[in-house]
């Protein structure tokens, strides 16, 4: 699914980005792998105890166990890094990418349902997801059907992407990576509260809600603050319309 979900991605943000297609392509060689480390170091911080006891075990990517906040954040601060040696403009190609980086995790989420994995509490709605019973909670060993989280994931990525690309040209950049944080987690706050897999806990929550909430007010001031930003410089270069750096145009943005 990774491989797929990269490809999507990279088509998705050459059509996006105004400037050389060659940069999407660098930035994928170097922000898929670092994402992939990014996201086990994610996992072996905040869920060490799952990990195989073994020499290994850090290692062990094949048993699961790649935390989407870490691949996240060091995938594209590695790509960002790539578009910035460049020279082109960093904010217009997060905003190019931020739409392909949703497709991108809505197809990995696919995998989830293979893996049973990312389902929610126990659900007799028609869509509930049935699961295996050394697959389920032993809370829930007499539960047949579960919320499939990975499924409402699926269905509000492709609809913030497809809101994000309706907003292309008509924000100031990077607002629209901005919305892509703000919205995505604002979407794990809803999944973490109905989730029943095993997690840390802080204060009896689990720990992924505290990053979700402090990720979503982050986006949501981040975006505030470029906009306001764009109305009081009026036509400063970087705003909707202008050509922020050599080789792109307004319709600009990030990585996929």
């Amino acid at each position: 699914m990774y491989a797929f979900a990269v490809i999507a991605a990279v088509m998705i943000t050459k059509r996006r980005w105004k400037g050389d297609p060659q940069l999407v392509d660098e930035v994928a060689l170097w922000g898929f792998p670092a994402g992939l480390i990014g996201g086990r170091l994610y996992h072996l911080a905040t869920s060490w105890d799952e990990v195989p006891h073994t020499w290994w075990g850090p290692f062990a990517v094949w048993k699961g166990g790649l935390g989407i906040w870490g691949g996240i954040a060091l995938g594209v601060a590695v790509g960002l890094w790539r578009v910035k040696r460049s020279g082109a403009s960093v904010p217009e190609f997060m905003d190019a990418g931020a739409p392909a980086l949703l497709v991108a995790q809505s197809i990995g989420r696919v995998g989830n349902w293979f893996n049973q994995e990312l389902f929610g509490k126990p659900t007799d709605l028609p869509w509930g997801l049935e699961i295996d019973p050394e697959h389920r909670p032993a809370q829930y060993a007499d539960q047949p059907t579960f919320h499939p989280v990975f499924l409402y994931e699926i269905i509000w990525n492709l609809c913030l992407a497809a809101v994000l690309v309706r907003l292309t040209g008509r924000v100031r950049p990077p607002g629209l990576f901005a919305l892509y944080v703000a919205g995505y987690s604002a979407f794990r706050i809803f999944a973490e509260l109905i989730r029943v897999d095993p997690a840390k806990h802080i204060l009896g929550l689990r720990l992924n809600l505290f990053v979700a909430v402090s990720l979503c007010a982050i986006g949501l001031i981040w975006f505030w603050r470029t906009q306001r930003q764009s109305a009081a410089g009026g036509s400063a270069s970087g705003s909707p319309g202008s050509g922020a750096s050599s080789g792109s145009s307004s319709g600009g943005g990030p990585i996929g």
